[in-house]
Protein backbone atom coordinates (compact mmCIF):
# COMPACT_ATOMS: atom_id res chain seq x y z
CA UNK A 1 0.00 0.00 0.00
CA UNK A 2 1.61 3.38 -0.77
CA UNK A 3 1.93 5.81 1.74
CA UNK A 4 -0.27 8.62 2.00
CA UNK A 5 1.22 11.98 1.25
CA UNK A 6 1.32 14.50 4.05
CA UNK A 7 -0.85 16.98 3.55
CA UNK A 8 0.08 18.68 7.07
CA UNK A 9 2.79 21.69 7.15
CA UNK A 10 4.37 20.02 11.06
CA UNK A 11 8.23 20.25 9.73
CA UNK A 12 8.04 23.29 8.53
CA UNK A 13 6.59 24.60 11.26
CA UNK A 14 8.63 23.00 13.67
CA UNK A 15 11.76 24.29 11.15
CA UNK A 16 10.80 27.80 11.78
CA UNK A 17 8.93 28.80 15.66
CA UNK A 18 7.06 31.55 15.43
CA UNK A 19 8.49 34.52 17.61
CA UNK A 20 5.78 36.50 18.64
CA UNK A 21 8.03 40.04 19.35
CA UNK A 22 9.56 39.87 15.55
CA UNK A 23 8.31 40.21 12.25
CA UNK A 24 9.16 36.98 10.60
CA UNK A 25 9.54 36.75 7.04
CA UNK A 26 11.39 35.71 4.82
CA UNK A 27 12.25 35.62 0.56
CA UNK A 28 12.96 31.54 -1.07
CA UNK A 29 12.98 29.61 -4.29
CA UNK A 30 9.63 27.95 -5.12
CA UNK A 31 9.51 26.35 -8.28
CA UNK A 32 11.59 28.69 -10.42
CA UNK A 33 10.19 31.58 -8.79
CA UNK A 34 10.61 33.59 -5.52
CA UNK A 35 8.03 33.51 -3.05
CA UNK A 36 7.68 35.35 0.22
CA UNK A 37 6.77 33.86 3.36
CA UNK A 38 5.54 35.74 7.15
CA UNK A 39 5.33 33.34 9.94
CA UNK A 40 2.08 33.99 11.69
CA UNK A 41 0.89 32.13 14.64
CA UNK A 42 -0.37 28.80 13.76
CA UNK A 43 0.43 29.05 10.52
CA UNK A 44 2.34 30.41 7.44
CA UNK A 45 1.25 33.30 4.87
CA UNK A 46 2.89 32.40 1.21
CA UNK A 47 3.20 35.37 -1.16
CA UNK A 48 3.96 35.68 -4.94
CA UNK A 49 6.40 38.82 -5.33
CA UNK A 50 4.98 40.02 -8.46
CA UNK A 51 0.87 40.58 -9.32
CA UNK A 52 -1.50 40.32 -6.79
CA UNK A 53 0.08 38.67 -3.22
CA UNK A 54 -2.07 35.22 -3.35
CA UNK A 55 -1.10 34.68 -7.59
CA UNK A 56 -4.84 35.29 -8.80
CA UNK A 57 -5.98 37.15 -11.86
CA UNK A 58 -9.45 38.78 -10.57
CA UNK A 59 -11.72 38.29 -14.20
CA UNK A 60 -8.12 38.19 -16.09
CA UNK A 61 -6.39 41.69 -14.57
CA UNK A 62 -3.36 41.55 -12.33
CA UNK A 63 -5.02 43.32 -9.50
CA UNK A 64 -8.81 43.17 -8.39
CA UNK A 65 -8.30 46.98 -8.24
CA UNK A 66 -6.70 47.04 -11.81
CA UNK A 67 -10.00 45.33 -13.05
CA UNK A 68 -12.29 47.70 -10.86
CA UNK A 69 -10.55 50.31 -13.09
CA UNK A 70 -11.59 49.00 -16.39
CA UNK A 71 -15.14 48.71 -15.11
CA UNK A 72 -15.99 51.87 -13.82
CA UNK A 73 -14.37 53.39 -17.51
CA UNK A 74 -17.31 51.30 -19.13
CA UNK A 75 -19.82 52.07 -16.58
CA UNK A 76 -21.19 55.85 -15.74
CA UNK A 77 -22.02 56.71 -12.36
CA UNK A 78 -20.18 53.55 -11.49
CA UNK A 79 -21.07 52.39 -7.52
CA UNK A 80 -19.01 49.63 -5.05
CA UNK A 81 -21.70 46.87 -3.99
CA UNK A 82 -21.24 44.24 -1.63
CA UNK A 83 -19.59 41.95 -3.87
CA UNK A 84 -17.01 44.20 -4.83
CA UNK A 85 -16.14 45.73 -0.93
CA UNK A 86 -15.21 42.56 -0.09
CA UNK A 87 -12.82 42.06 -2.83
CA UNK A 88 -11.22 45.29 -2.23
CA UNK A 89 -10.98 44.40 1.76
CA UNK A 90 -9.37 41.31 0.61
CA UNK A 91 -6.96 42.92 -1.64
CA UNK A 92 -5.85 45.71 1.19
CA UNK A 93 -4.82 43.16 3.46
CA UNK A 94 -2.73 40.92 1.19
CA UNK A 95 -1.13 44.06 -0.05
CA UNK A 96 -0.06 45.26 3.63
CA UNK A 97 1.31 41.54 4.54
CA UNK A 98 3.20 42.00 1.32
CA UNK A 99 4.36 45.30 2.33
CA UNK A 100 5.32 44.06 5.78
CA UNK A 101 6.98 41.81 4.05
CA UNK A 102 9.09 44.31 1.99
CA UNK A 103 10.18 47.02 4.36
CA UNK A 104 10.99 43.71 6.96
CA UNK A 105 13.84 42.72 4.20
CA UNK A 106 14.62 45.92 3.40
CA UNK A 107 13.20 45.95 -0.26
CA UNK A 108 12.45 49.46 -0.10
CA UNK A 109 11.45 49.79 -3.73
CA UNK A 110 8.89 47.16 -3.57
CA UNK A 111 7.23 48.63 -0.65
CA UNK A 112 6.72 52.20 -1.94
CA UNK A 113 5.18 50.16 -5.06
CA UNK A 114 2.96 48.12 -3.08
CA UNK A 115 2.11 51.18 -0.47
CA UNK A 116 1.13 53.17 -4.15
CA UNK A 117 -1.15 50.42 -4.98
CA UNK A 118 -2.99 50.47 -1.54
CA UNK A 119 -2.94 54.66 -1.72
CA UNK A 120 -4.55 54.08 -5.29
CA UNK A 121 -7.06 52.08 -4.43
CA UNK A 122 -7.94 54.02 -1.59
CA UNK A 123 -8.62 56.55 -3.64
CA UNK A 124 -10.63 55.27 -5.92
CA UNK A 125 -12.76 53.88 -3.15
CA UNK A 126 -13.29 57.13 -2.56
CA UNK A 127 -14.36 57.73 -5.51
CA UNK A 128 -17.38 54.85 -5.69
CA UNK A 129 -17.44 54.39 -2.33
CA UNK A 130 -21.08 53.34 -1.65
CA UNK A 131 -21.52 55.24 1.56
CA UNK A 132 -19.60 57.23 3.75
CA UNK A 133 -19.38 55.27 6.69
CA UNK A 134 -17.49 52.00 4.64
CA UNK A 135 -15.51 55.45 2.89
CA UNK A 136 -14.28 56.34 6.85
CA UNK A 137 -13.32 52.83 7.65
CA UNK A 138 -10.82 52.84 4.90
CA UNK A 139 -9.67 56.54 5.09
CA UNK A 140 -8.85 55.68 8.75
CA UNK A 141 -5.63 53.98 7.58
CA UNK A 142 -4.68 56.41 5.09
CA UNK A 143 -1.95 57.79 7.81
CA UNK A 144 -0.64 54.77 8.55
CA UNK A 145 -0.09 53.65 4.77
CA UNK A 146 1.28 57.22 3.88
CA UNK A 147 3.56 56.53 6.60
CA UNK A 148 4.71 53.07 5.08
CA UNK A 149 5.49 54.51 1.94
CA UNK A 150 6.96 57.83 3.10
CA UNK A 151 9.66 55.62 5.38
CA UNK A 152 10.47 53.15 2.52
CA UNK A 153 10.76 55.86 -0.05
CA UNK A 154 13.34 57.26 2.35
CA UNK A 155 15.35 54.30 3.41
CA UNK A 156 15.80 53.67 -0.36
CA UNK A 157 17.84 56.25 -0.81
CA UNK A 158 19.54 55.34 2.33
CA UNK A 159 20.23 51.57 2.53
CA UNK A 160 19.03 50.30 -0.72
CA UNK A 161 20.65 49.20 -3.66
CA UNK A 162 21.16 52.94 -5.41
CA UNK A 163 23.65 55.29 -4.32
CA UNK A 164 23.29 57.05 -1.02
CA UNK A 165 21.27 60.10 -1.33
CA UNK A 166 20.72 62.00 1.95
CA UNK A 167 19.13 64.98 0.40
CA UNK A 168 16.90 62.50 -1.57
CA UNK A 169 15.91 60.63 1.50
CA UNK A 170 14.90 63.36 3.43
CA UNK A 171 12.75 65.40 0.69
CA UNK A 172 10.88 62.17 0.34
CA UNK A 173 10.45 62.44 4.33
CA UNK A 174 9.08 66.07 3.92
CA UNK A 175 7.10 64.70 0.83
CA UNK A 176 5.25 62.66 3.09
CA UNK A 177 4.85 65.15 5.64
CA UNK A 178 3.36 67.32 3.42
CA UNK A 179 1.14 64.40 2.27
CA UNK A 180 0.18 63.96 5.50
CA UNK A 181 -0.54 67.95 6.03
CA UNK A 182 -2.92 68.09 3.10
CA UNK A 183 -4.52 65.07 4.41
CA UNK A 184 -5.21 66.79 7.69
CA UNK A 185 -6.78 69.92 6.28
CA UNK A 186 -8.63 67.81 4.10
CA UNK A 187 -10.81 66.53 7.39
CA UNK A 188 -10.04 69.97 9.08
CA UNK A 189 -8.06 68.57 11.82
CA UNK A 190 -4.98 70.45 11.03
CA UNK A 191 -4.86 71.45 14.75
CA UNK A 192 -3.70 67.75 15.53
CA UNK A 193 -0.88 67.70 12.74
CA UNK A 194 1.80 68.26 15.10
CA UNK A 195 0.98 66.14 17.74
CA UNK A 196 0.05 63.32 15.72
CA UNK A 197 2.14 59.86 16.40
CA UNK A 198 3.05 59.36 12.90
CA UNK A 199 4.28 63.09 11.85
CA UNK A 200 6.02 63.26 14.73
CA UNK A 201 7.91 59.84 13.85
CA UNK A 202 8.95 61.12 10.78
CA UNK A 203 10.18 63.93 12.20
CA UNK A 204 12.31 62.14 14.06
CA UNK A 205 13.30 60.32 11.43
CA UNK A 206 14.05 62.94 9.24
CA UNK A 207 16.47 64.59 12.19
CA UNK A 208 18.07 61.34 12.53
CA UNK A 209 19.15 61.03 9.24
CA UNK A 210 20.57 65.07 9.66
CA UNK A 211 22.48 63.87 12.51
CA UNK A 212 23.68 60.57 11.32
CA UNK A 213 24.89 62.00 8.17
CA UNK A 214 26.32 65.41 9.56
CA UNK A 215 24.38 67.54 6.95
CA UNK A 216 22.35 70.98 7.21
CA UNK A 217 19.22 72.23 5.24
CA UNK A 218 18.66 70.80 1.57
CA UNK A 219 18.73 72.69 -1.45
CA UNK A 220 14.94 72.40 -1.69
CA UNK A 221 14.90 73.41 1.85
CA UNK A 222 16.97 76.14 1.27
CA UNK A 223 14.82 77.01 -1.44
CA UNK A 224 11.39 77.39 0.40
CA UNK A 225 13.47 79.21 3.10
CA UNK A 226 14.68 82.07 0.50
CA UNK A 227 11.22 82.36 -0.70
CA UNK A 228 9.65 82.68 2.78
CA UNK A 229 12.32 85.76 3.49
CA UNK A 230 11.99 86.95 0.12
CA UNK A 231 15.49 86.69 -0.94
CA UNK A 232 14.16 86.08 -4.48
CA UNK A 233 18.85 86.31 -6.02
CA UNK A 234 19.05 83.46 -3.31
CA UNK A 235 15.99 81.34 -4.48
CA UNK A 236 16.53 82.05 -8.11
CA UNK A 237 20.06 80.53 -7.70
CA UNK A 238 19.22 77.39 -5.96
CA UNK A 239 16.38 77.29 -7.97
CA UNK A 240 18.79 76.65 -10.49
CA UNK A 241 21.02 74.20 -8.78
CA UNK A 242 18.13 71.93 -8.30
CA UNK A 243 17.31 71.48 -11.53
CA UNK A 244 20.54 70.95 -12.93
CA UNK A 245 20.59 67.83 -10.17
CA UNK A 246 17.11 66.48 -11.25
Amino acid sequence: MEKKQKQNIDELLKQWPFDPFAINVRMLESRQRQVLQMRVDMGVLQLETEGRPDGMTPHGASTYYDFLKAKSIEADGFSLDEQNCLEIDREFVQFYHRRVCWLQLKKFRNAVADADHTLGLMDFCKRHSPDDEWTHNHEQYRPFVIYHRTQAAALAWLEGDEEIDTERAIQEVNDGLERMRDLFIEYEAEEQYDEDDLVVRLIEFREGVRERYEIGLTIREQLDKAIEDEDYEKAAELRDQLESRE
